[in-house]
């Protein structure tokens, strides 16, 4: 078997598969903050809310996915294991989904991945193959071993059972704002592959249709804008910043950018120096670590690349799996750029 119900993975999911997805996660994982602040409303003029899912399970959205994912393999397919590639997040979401289940995993992992990611992940019980982010291809290896050991090939967004599992964050996100009489207006999602903001614009459509979505990327890491504004499928140049390690996918997934440029706003970018301004102001204002790719959209909401003005809008903050010394460094920058103004 090389992938996980292969018809399943390549049909589209809707609105329908993300309510599913929230009944068969209750009580599986954390249903996350959705956390606000007089300054960041006075700041932007507008009521600000963030999902917190750096308190999620492994750090990130991506423990959602991975468990609706593997809670619906057969009892057969989970003998033989799972095996997935990614830079981190969901290798950690798919080892600790696999081990709550008595599950093998074994992750395909670049070798210039974030130190705290490859700990985490082995730390799951998962096997960790190393590889070479510019000469080898991760979806090669994966689907090779998968062929070869039988085990569960479940990608990090390009499947309908992820897509699924990562649009309950959202769908928390418009529950918890109905509580409060309240419906955002607009949606500010970090975009690498695209399954989290696929799952969340699903999300919106059954719940809160009149939200727009936004997806935000780091310069250089912005194929989902460019290929929304050219109506294709775009890739990335290489040599651009690893910053925003998470974000870092090569193109928008098939599935995920069939559903993103039907269901959509725009696309958003931010510069590395908005993204630390964004890590700093988490961390002084509403202490919460926060990672750099899962920063961008509060990135944008600071530097006001969207403007939220009148409006109430709520912002992911996706993952907060980042090195001490690289978020350090990032405080320290961002510092010295409040200091000279530049991000006032």
């Amino acid at each position: 078997m090389t992938e996980r119900n292969l018809s399943q993975a390549s049909t589209l999911p809707g609105y329908r598969e993300v309510a599913q997805a929230a009944r068969r996660l209750a009580g599986k994982i954390l249903p996350t903050p959705l956390v606000s602040h007089p300054l960041l409303d006075a700041r932007c003029g507008g009521r600000i809310f963030l999902k917190a899912e750096t308190l999620q399970r492994t750090g990130s959205f991506k423990f959602r996915g991975a468990t609706n994912a593997l809670l619906q393999l057969s009892d057969e397919e989970k003998k033989s294991g799972v095996v997935t590639y990614s830079s981190g997040n969901h290798g950690q979401a798919v080892a600790a989904a696999a081990r709550a289940l008595g599950m093998k995993a074994v992750v395909f992992m670049p070798q210039d991945a974030p130190a705290i990611k490859r700990l985490s992940t082995a730390r799951w019980g998962a096997e960790i193959r190393l590889f070479d982010r510019g000469r080898d291809d991760r979806e090669a290896l994966a689907r090779a071993h998968a062929a070869a050991s039988g085990a569960a090939l479940i990608p990090p967004f390009d499947h309908a059972d992820v897509i699924a599992g990562q649009g309950t964050a959202a769908l928390e996100i418009f529950t918890t704002c109905a509580a409060l009489g309240l419906v955002p207006t607009a949606l500010l999602v970090p975009t690498g592959g695209g399954g989290l903001i696929a799952g969340a614009a699903l999300a919106a459509s059954g719940a809160a249709p009149g939200c727009r979505v936004f997806a935000v990327e780091p310069e250089g890491a912005d194929d989902t804008a460019r290929s929304l504004a050219a109506g294709k499928r775009l890739s990335n140049p290489a040599g651009g910043s690893t910053f925003c390690d998470a974000l870092l996918s090569p193109m928008p997934g098939a599935l995920t950018f069939a559903l993103n440029q039907r269901l959509l706003s725009g696309g958003l970018v931010v510069s590395d120096d908005e993204v630390r301004a964004a890590m700093a102001f988490a961390f002084e204002h509403l202490k919460l670590v926060v990672e750099p790719g899962g920063a961008v959209a509060l990135a944008a909401l600071l530097a006001g690349t969207f403007e939220a003005q009148g409006q109430v809008v709520a912002v992911v903050l996706s993952g907060g799996n980042v090195d001490g010394a690289v978020f350090a460094r990032a405080l320290e920058h961002a510092g010295r750029g409040e200091t000279r103004g530049e991000n006032s």
